[in-house]
């Protein structure tokens, strides 16, 4: 089993910055994929970022040139650095961890949620 605990968020002005961190603990070795998912109230959760264990990422376009996903292989830990900020990034943020087939992402495991709100 993987555990994931995830850390950051909060309340920031449009324009700012935040980041937001998930340490992985248990079977490390089973990561292939990590990513990081929102939901915002009454929308389904979409996929923000991911990165594989070689290091390739995938953004959805919304984000693109504003999040950077990136890992701490050291650490187990995955960071998702989030500027330019918008108000309709508000949403709950969860990590989740899995694997890559080459072209999907499969998430199994999943980290507590943590609030991201931008104020416009």
């Amino acid at each position: 089993q993987v555990q994931l605990v995830v850390s950051g968020g909060g309340l920031v002005q449009a324009g700012g910055s935040l980041r937001l961190s998930c340490a992985a603990s248990g079977s490390i070795f089973s990561i292939h994929a990590m990513g990081w998912y929102r939901q915002a109230p009454g929308k389904q959760r979409e996929l923000v970022a991911a990165i594989t264990s070689g290091g390739s990422t995938n953004y959805r376009d919304s984000v693109k040139g504003r999040f950077t996903i990136s890992r701490d292989h050291a650490k187990n830990t995955v960071y998702l650095q989030m500027n330019s900020l918008k108000p309709e990034d508000t949403a709950v943020y969860y990590c989740a961890a899995g694997d890559y087939s080459g072209t999907y992402f499969s998430f199994g495991s999943w980290g507590q949620g943590t609030q991201v709100t931008v104020s416009s």
